[in-house]
């Protein structure tokens, strides 16, 4: 069995290419540069979280990217249904990818899916910036920083998480493929503007102010010796402690009370919000 299922959906239904791919990540050099795209997970085989909200982004990103869509929904739902049911994968990561070229054939590609571990979450991780990398057009997810954003993610040292993109002024935006966030002076900052609007970004919004004051802004990477906490988030992976950046520690070097807390608060939302597929 392939640890990577990809399929065209096309007005005959489910198709078969003509590649293989060992991941999500590997399927990346057969996907055309100029589509949009959007990636989920499932829960309990069959659930998700805030799917539509996925799909709203992806007919977005489409509209931004001069790319006509309006995606039959029912029937993609249907097809990621059938693909997870055959492959026996259980819980899985999935991407909806658009062609530019044929945006009426969907690529879906699926892999099994497994949450991150208890100790990544209980230690955090380590990240390093890269100056002047913010993206251009960041609120659409385009299939070309897909294929850009491997430069930057294979030049990563050996123990480094994610690199986190700097604007020319030196403000943390955001990570390869997640939002960021640093608490300074009890305040939680994020990028509000110029980053993509993440699926887990809203929920924290939906959880933080309960928590903590919010402020979406960034801070700069000159505040990085300031900062008290700071975490990055994605759909499929939630809250992720940072605990260094660019070999500096944040705070006392471990994930601190308001992330852990928000962590918290974010994981008994996703409890009660699962929909099914």
């Amino acid at each position: 069995m392939s640890p990577c299922w990809i399929k065209r959906l096309t007005y005959n239904g489910l198709q078969s290419v003509d590649y293989s791919a060992s991941s999500l990540a590997d399927a990346v050099q057969y996907e055309p540069d100029d589509g949009v795209y959007t990636v989920a997970n499932t829960y309990n085989t069959y659930q998700t979280l805030m799917l539509d909200a996925h799909l709203d982004r992806l007919e977005d990103s489409a509209q931004r990217a001069d790319i006509v869509l309006k995606l039959d929904r029912s029937r993609l739902k249907s097809a990621l249904r059938s693909m997870i049911s055959e492959s026996g994968f259980g819980d899985v990561r999935f991407r909806i990818t658009v062609p530019r070229a044929t945006p009426d054939d969907l690529i879906l590609s699926i892999e099994p899916f497994t949450p991150p571990s208890p100790e990544l979450i209980d230690k955090g991780v380590r990240c390093i910036t890269a100056p002047d990398s913010a993206r251009t057009n960041p609120a659409a997810k385009t299939t070309g920083w897909m294929h850009n954003r491997r430069g930057l993610s294979d030049a990563m040292p050996q123990g480094i998480y994610d690199t986190i993109l700097l604007d020319a002024d030196g403000n943390m935006m955001e990570g390869l493929g997640a939002n960021f966030y640093a608490i300074k002076d009890a305040i939680l900052y994020t990028a509000g503007e110029g980053v993509l609007y993440g699926i887990a970004q809203k929920i924290v919004f939906e959880i933080a102010p309960l928590i903590i004051p919010v402020e979406q802004s960034p801070v700069n990477v000159s505040d990085v010796p300031n900062l008290s906490e700071a975490f990055i988030t994605s759909s499929s992976r939630g809250i992720i402690p940072v605990i260094e950046i660019d070999e500096q520690p944040i705070g006392t070097g471990s994930p601190g009370a308001m992330t852990q807390a928000l962590i918290s608060a974010y994981n008994a939302w996703v409890s009660t919000h699962l929909e099914d597929l």
